[in-house]
């Protein structure tokens, strides 16, 4: 896989979903089916790795977000 960039984990961190997707198909030139795959991936990983720097918790973090 691409190397994402740093932003792309602060964007998932700070529950800026739209905006980590976004990142994550300039980045990688994928459709945006192929980001969910990836934002899912890098979110578990983080949840896992650095649960605390979450600014919402896992019950809320994508509450109101349908893809």
């Amino acid at each position: 896989m691409t190397e994402l960039p740093a932003s792309i984990d602060r964007d998932i961190l700070d529950h800026r979903i739209i905006f980590a997707l976004k990142a994550i198909r300039e980045t990688m030139g994928c459709t945006l089916h192929e980001a969910i795959d990836v934002f899912a991936v890098r979110y578990e990983e983080l949840r896992r790795d650095c649960p605390d720097d979450f600014t919402v918790g896992p019950e809320e973090y994508g509450r109101g977000f349908y893809s």
